[in-house]
């Protein structure tokens, strides 16, 4: 399931990602946990009256892809996420299919830290986030 990695081992260039379906359950689960029920993501009728027409997911959903792509993946265990600078580019729906990416573009052996480009595309490939991220790696 997870990557072990040391920081040795780390590359400019490397690339990691993973792909989940993004369903109604999960929305409400995510609602459920951050208590955040913006009837914009939870509210069939009171989403057809918004610019998108219907339910998107909370943003933070998608981008925690990011937080589990990094903890996983790129570096993986063993890293203390520091910041995270996110764009939101377009809604994400129900139904759709999210890959959040992590690309290492900075290592700063001194101090241990991993700077990464973020993002994540729907089944379209369109950008839904983007942004940089830094973690601490001290395996």
């Amino acid at each position: 399931m997870y990557k072990q990695r040391t920081f040795s081992e780390l590359k400019i260039g490397m690339k990691e990602s993973m792909t989940k379906k993004i369903t109604k359950e999960l929305i409400g689960k995510f609602a459920e946990i951050t208590d955040d029920y913006n009837p914009v993501h939870v509210d069939e009728e009171y989403a057809k009256d918004t610019m998108f027409g219907k339910n998107i997911a909370h943003g933070m959903l998608s981008a925690g892809l990011i937080s589990a792509v990094l903890g996983t993946k790129l570096p993986g265990p063993g890293n203390l996420y520091m910041s995270q600078e996110l764009k939101f580019r377009a809604p994400v729906f129900i139904d759709d299919v999210i890959t959040a990416w992590a690309e290492i573009i900075e290592l700063n052996e001194e101090k241990h830290r991993v700077k990464l480009a973020t993002w994540c595309e729907n089944q379209d490939g369109k950008i839904v986030i983007e942004g940089t991220g830094m973690v601490y790696f001290d395996k």
